[in-house]
């Protein structure tokens, strides 16, 4: 498979809710890092450039608020970009299916060691080293939406645009830092094949865990609740895993290299980004909403709007 996904259409809403016995194994329906849906809404037409932007404010903003109030509107705004680029919210969701591991870790580690952060504010439960209080809680709240987030900030990013129109986006934002040394078209190039072999990746797990299974391998889903078993029944993969990732580098390099591939300020473009007013308006627009979520909205404690806290 080359660098550029294989274009998947747009999942519809309509679909059976029966499971099988081999849904345990279909790992690339719930993987949406790194494919690409075309819909062709406002959002797919926007230059690549805005999006990157769009979303580092996003993150940013994300990254920086301290607020359940405000992380949960951010998670809202995601969505409803989601929605605008047409694409189900039901399946932009499925990305955090295979993050849950470590958001269920996440839960754990803030449950078990956050209760004694002070100012702890109410305390709602205390036994022994475990204790429940109304920041403890805050911060979990937070790091739940804030992970999710992420997740399917990134999957939307990569799901609006090609991997050329990323590569050429980036390459371009980095281009000022030029003049530093910084090789702007390696980095870009390298950071969107990396996006891009995701969907990958999962699809070899899958052929790899189906092979395994086929000799009395057992991939429960139950196990993800045994950190022990999961490890001793995934441990198998990791080594066909790599292998089949390093067979799939190397044969990109060889049609690379075959084609007279060379990177630099030498290189030429097929493709020249053209930003239009709306394209700058919608990164301004995430800009403000940056200052407006960080530096001027006054968000209110979660225990003032939530009943019981």
């Amino acid at each position: 498979m080359s660098a550029e996904s294989v274009t998947r259409p747009a999942p519809t809403a309509k679909r059976s809710r029966k499971k099988n016995a081999g849904d345990e194994f279909e790992l690339l329906r719930n993987v949406t890092i790194g494919q690409y849906i075309p819909t062709h809404s406002f959002v797919h037409l926007l230059d690549p450039r805005a999006k990157i932007i769009a979303a580092l404010f996003l993150i940013l903003s994300l990254s920086l608020t301290r607020s359940f109030l405000a992380t949960v509107m951010l998670f809202l705004v995601i969505l409803a970009v989601a929605r605008l680029a047409r694409i189900p919210v039901s399946y932009a969701l499925r990305g955090i299916l295979l993050g849950l591991p470590i958001l269920i870790f996440i839960f754990v580690l803030q449950f078990l060691f956050q209760g004694w952060v002070e100012p702890s504010g109410a305390v709602y439960f205390e036994w022994g080293w475990i204790r429940v209080t109304r920041y403890s809680l805050q911060l979990i709240g937070v790091g739940l939406f804030r992970i999710a987030s992420f997740i399917i900030l990134t999957s939307l990013v990569t799901m609006t645009s090609t991997v050329t129109q990323l590569t050429h986006g980036v390459e371009s934002l980095l281009k000022p830092f030029r003049r530093f040394g910084v090789p702007s078209h390696e980095i870009a190039l390298i950071n969107m094949i990396a996006l891009r072999f995701v969907p990958t990746l999962a699809e070899e797990m899958e052929r790899v865990m189906k092979a395994q299974a086929s000799r009395c391998g057992d991939f429960g889903a139950r196990r993800i609740w045994r950190p022990d078993k999961a490890a001793q029944a995934y441990l198998p993969l990791i080594v066909p895993l790599f292998i089949g990732a390093l067979r799939r580098a190397e044969d990109l390099v060889m049609a690379m290299e075959a084609r007279c591939y060379m990177g630099g300020d030498q290189r030429t473009k097929f493709i020249v980004l053209q930003s239009g007013r709306r394209d700058w308006l919608v990164a301004l627009a995430f800009v403000a909403l940056f200052v407006l979520v960080i530096y001027v909205i006054p968000w209110p404690p979660s225990h003032s709007f939530i009943p019981g806290l």
